[in-house]
């Protein structure tokens, strides 16, 4: 069962690749910390943001999987890029990732350009909140 719905809203842009407004289920919520591409010994692997991206939402994955919740279960993502610009040109190679770890389900999304992360290496930290139903 999914743990929210998708409100639509005739005079917004139709969305693409995300929700305008996501109303979540009644559930045990579920707050995940940032995840960047960290792999398992902390290190960031990837140079790109496609690279770093897949990392990162590989993470976001085995996060939820390890509080009991699955993609399905996200009402929302933040995702925090160094570089707004190289986020919009890897995005043909964004969304075949995305539908890798998060299926075709879109939460609400929200996109932010930061001066920097805490690991100088990484390029996008995602930031996400769950419902279990």
């Amino acid at each position: 069962m999914t743990p929210h719905r998708i409100v639509t809203a005739p005079d917004l842009a139709p969305p693409v690749g995300f929700a305008h407004a996501v109303v979540a289920a009644p559930g045990s919520t579920v707050h995940l910390g940032g995840q960047t591409a960290q792999n398992s010994t902390g290190a960031i692997v990837g140079t790109t943001m496609a690279d770093q991206f897949d990392q990162a939402a590989a993470n976001v994955v085995a996060a939820l999987a390890a509080s009991g919740a699955t993609a399905e279960h996200l009402v929302s993502l933040l995702i925090y890029v160094t570089d707004v610009r190289a986020y919009k040109a890897a995005l043909p190679e964004l969304g075949p990732l995305w539908r890798k770890h998060f299926g075709r389900h879109y939460p609400a999304v929200a996109l932010f350009g930061v001066t920097s992360l805490f690991d100088e290496e990484a390029l996008i930290e995602l930031l996400g909140t769950a419902v279990i139903p």
